[in-house]
């Protein structure tokens, strides 16, 4: 069936590769584009691509018939700018399919030194409007990322004003706080700069409401069954008096800046119909697991849209998507505004009824060698999801032989990573010729996950809160869901063990990446940033170098017998 949309293209399905596995994972389950960056040059400073895996990358994604974004959208500061010509002669020479950039000084240097090479423009550069679209386009941007909080309406006339210049939208993955990204909040609490990849999710962290008393002392109150019922705290905003605004609270604390999961699925057609030129999935530092299986969701979803947009249904692609882990999702700003479904008071934590069993890593000529991701153990049933076939294939597994040795067990675990041999005989209704066809090497192996009482109380508040967004749940429902969820909380209080974030030089990694102001600053790394300097563009150390580790390193170097070893850590 041939559908016509506004602009007459197909929209491409774009997703994350935070290393090489991520991106041929993404290749594998359907992505038509991946966008992928170096540490220091783009902002995910937990990217793990060096320069030459960026070059493998890239000629992957092209045998494939894939197209390569490469990420140049930090906001740079002096010491970023001297880099610039290196990467850039490199960018040539991989030839990416587009480069994407947010800061002007330098789009500009890169529209004079390579004019050849496509430009994106990011979300960093804060695109909301028509107007900003067009001044992009004049300035001879190919392409240009909407920014998060444009709505659907908006993005109607953005299309219809714009028909020259590709467009291209966030429709699924985590949301930030602030106004698409630009973030002091990491750089105040944890000293870590957002706005060069260097995000500490400071707005995830829980925060407790303290009273002040006009002795200067502050107290922090607990609120029980007898005093709750006399407080109530309300925040109130410089230029709106009057207006108070709650802040709900209890033993556990509050989580107001949490905002769930970005999710268009339930309205993906709205997207395909004006013809949105890439579809992008946020992510690239989240797992093999997370990127084959959303890729493999919004590429079923949207082949099916174009073969019956009529008939189109996003209900079978949500459970897909509900096998993530996923804060909860939402529709953002999609319908205009926001409401307070779209955020999670109750945890942060990523949540699905699945989990990630185990990864392909070869085919034999007679079995699967899998590597194990979490525990396994008898009995459990595995699923095995194809990139192309649309149902997976389930199998119960009663022991596991290491592929290395032989040795039988009854359960295997995820620690070491190792690899399992599953033969072919055990799929009594496959031929050897099928499995090998439909399971192809990077196959993703899932599971159900086992949850608690709160960890299926808050899936089904999700839920809730998902379909009310779309015009279809009961507010009363919601609410007793979320009762039970705050009382299932309530009884496994005591059983948790909560991480604290550090600060300063403790919380440091010491590994040199960009936008960490410890590091950068700190004169404590003084010596480290010197080494890393001396190392190949988008290289990290490999450990924590303060000048005193340095300095006890140089000692131990005046022995032969650690001589090699110096070398090899400063190296």
């Amino acid at each position: 069936m041939t559908v016509k949309t506004a602009t007459g293209r197909r929209s491409e399905l774009l997703m994350p590769a935070g290393n090489l596995e991520k991106l041929k994972a993404a290749v594998l389950y359907g992505a038509d584009a991946v966008y992928l960056g170096t540490p220091d040059m783009s902002l995910r400073t937990k990217s793990a691509f060096s320069l030459e895996e960026v070059v493998e990358g890239v000629q992957f994604a092209h045998a494939h018939g894939k197209r390569v974004y490469l990420t140049l959208n930090l906001f740079s500061h002096n010491k970023d700018i001297t880099k610039l010509p290196q990467y850039l002669e490199t960018v040539r020479k991989v030839k990416p399919d587009g480069l994407i950039v947010a800061d002007p000084g330098v789009f500009m240097f890169v529209k004079e030194q390579a004019p050849e090479l496509e430009l994106h423009i990011s979300t960093q550069a804060n695109v909301c409007s028509w107007q900003s679209v067009k001044f992009w386009e004049n300035l001879g941007a190919g392409l240009v990322v909407l920014g998060r909080e444009v709505s659907f309406e908006e993005l109607k006339e953005i299309r219809e004003k714009c028909p020259g210049i590709k467009l291209e939208a966030f429709v699924h993955g985590s949301m930030c706080m602030t106004y698409s990204g630009r973030c002091m909040l990491s750089n105040f609490m944890a000293e870590r700069g957002a706005n060069q990849g260097a995000c500490a999710n400071s707005c995830r962290w829980k925060y407790k409401v303290h009273m002040r008393l006009k002795d200067g002392t502050v107290k922090e109150l607990p609120l029980t069954e007898e005093n709750l019922e006399l407080f109530e705290f309300l925040i109130e905003e410089e230029y709106r008096p009057g207006d108070l605004l709650p802040i709900e609270e209890d033993q556990r604390g509050t989580y107001i800046l949490n905002s769930k999961d970005l999710c268009i699925m339930p309205k993906l057609n709205d997207l395909l119909s004006i013809g949105v030129d890439s579809l992008k999935v946020e992510g690239r530092g989240k797992s093999p697991y997370y990127v084959a299986m959303v890729a493999r969701a919004y590429r079923m979803a949207i082949d099916a849209w174009y073969e019956d947009p009529e008939g189109w249904s996003a209900d079978a692609y949500m459970k897909e998507l509900n096998t993530v882990p996923s804060r909860g999702y939402t529709l953002a700003f999609h319908d205009g505004r926001l409401t307070n479904y779209a955020h999670g008071f109750e945890d942060t934590y990523t949540l699905a009824d699945h989990e990630y069993a185990g990864l392909v890593e070869e085919v034999t000529d007679d079995a699967f060698i899998v590597r194990v991701k979490n525990k396994l153990v008898a009995g459990d049933v595995v699923e095995f999801v194809p990139p192309s076939a649309r149902e997976p294939m389930l199998l119960r597994v009663y022991e596991f032989e290491n592929a290395a040795n032989g040795k039988v067990t009854a359960e295997v675990h995820a620690g070491n990573t190792p690899l399992i041999r599953l033969p072919f005989s055990l799929f009594d209704q496959e031929t050897t010729e099928s499995l090998k066809a439909d399971f192809p090497a990077m196959t993703v192996l899932r599971k159900e996950k086992a949850l608690t009482e709160d960890q299926w109380a808050r899936l089904k508040l999700d839920a809730e809160a998902n379909a009310l967004e779309q015009g279809r749940g009961n507010a009363a429902v919601y609410e007793q869901k979320r009762e039970k969820l705050q009382g299932a909380l309530d009884e496994r209080r005591s059983e948790l063990r909560l991480r604290t974030p550090r600060r300063g030089t403790e919380g440091c990694c010491g590994k040199g990446c960009n936008g960490c102001l410890v590091f950068w600053h700190d004169d404590k790394y003084a010596k480290a940033r010197e080494i890393l300097a001396k190392k190949k563009q988008g290289e990290m150390l490999a450990r924590k170098l303060t000048d005193e580790d340095i300095a006890a390193l140089e000692a131990e170097a005046a022995s032969d017998e650690h001589a090699a070893d110096v070398q090899q850590v400063t190296a």
